[in-house]
């Protein structure tokens, strides 16, 4: 059985808190690097600092491509991931190929730090972004079966449309679902914290914002998934190259 895993103040009913408040990020949860498989944990590291409870994560002008050479369009990104698990270097067995054909460049030892399978997924956070910046929660399947590749998406915002919170769900590998996934514009000033949230049930998802139900989808992966957050930085497209873009945390939920 995969671990639940505690941090904070034990609520009724929640499975899973972290709010941020310890002296660093917990590494028996999350990993600090984004998708190290197909570039190495050196050269993944998130840039980010745990201070007045909330898990900071940033995107410094030095800060170099993630896959240069490989990723296209270009891309600089902080993120971290409630698990991580790859096949050997040289294979094609790892989590969020971003081509066919994707090889592991640096296995990844299996870690499974928060990997719930159903139950409700909140996330209070705010971010500052610019047109060429994007923040985004999601869940993703552990893919320890190619197949178990599906998304909840939480929250999706890009810098150029910061009224646009996009949410649903992306099918990737998983045959079982199909893509249901829409940004619709709303009163929401995203650079305050606001608390985006995903129910998730056997056979469907429901999607919120600061507790008002957003949309409802009647599909849903059916499998345990990780949690995903990052920000992004996408230095082809037009924005002041010396913003630097925030996604802060300071609580993740889920029960």
């Amino acid at each position: 059985m995969l671990p639940l895993h505690h941090r904070g103040t034990a609520l009724p009913s929640i499975a899973f808190l972290d709010d941020f408040d310890g002296p660093g990020l917990d590494l028996e949860v999350w990993v600090p690097h984004y998708l190290p498989q197909w570039s190495s944990r050196a050269l993944s590291a998130a840039t980010y600092e745990v201070a007045e409870s909330e898990l900071r994560l940033t995107i410094p002008t030095d800060q170099g491509l993630w896959c240069e050479g490989d990723h296209e369009p270009q891309l600089r990104v902080s993120g971290v991931q409630s698990g991580v698990f790859s096949g050997p270097v040289g294979s094609t067995v790892g989590q969020q190929p971003f081509r066919d054909g994707q090889v592991v460049r640096e296995e990844q030892p299996a870690m499974w730090g928060w990997t719930p399978r159903y139950g409700r997924i909140e996330v209070r956070a705010r971010m500052e972004l610019s047109p060429r910046s994007m923040a985004s929660v999601w869940m993703v399947g552990l893919e320890q079966e190619p197949e178990q590749s599906g998304e909840i998406c939480v929250f999706e915002v890009f810098g150029e449309a910061p009224d646009a919170v996009g949410s649903g769900i992306k099918p990737f590998r998983d045959p079982a679902l199909s893509w249901q996934f829409d940004a619709p514009r709303m009163e929401i000033d995203v650079r305050e914290p606001h608390v985006y949230a995903a129910n998730w049930r056997d056979g469907g998802v429901d999607f919120f914002v600061d507790g008002a139900r957003v949309r409802s989808v009647e599909q849903a992966p059916a499998y345990p998934m990780q949690m995903m957050v990052a920000v992004f930085d996408f230095p082809e497209k037009a924005g002041p190259v010396d913003h630097v873009p925030l996604l802060a945390v300071d609580r993740v939920t889920g029960g």
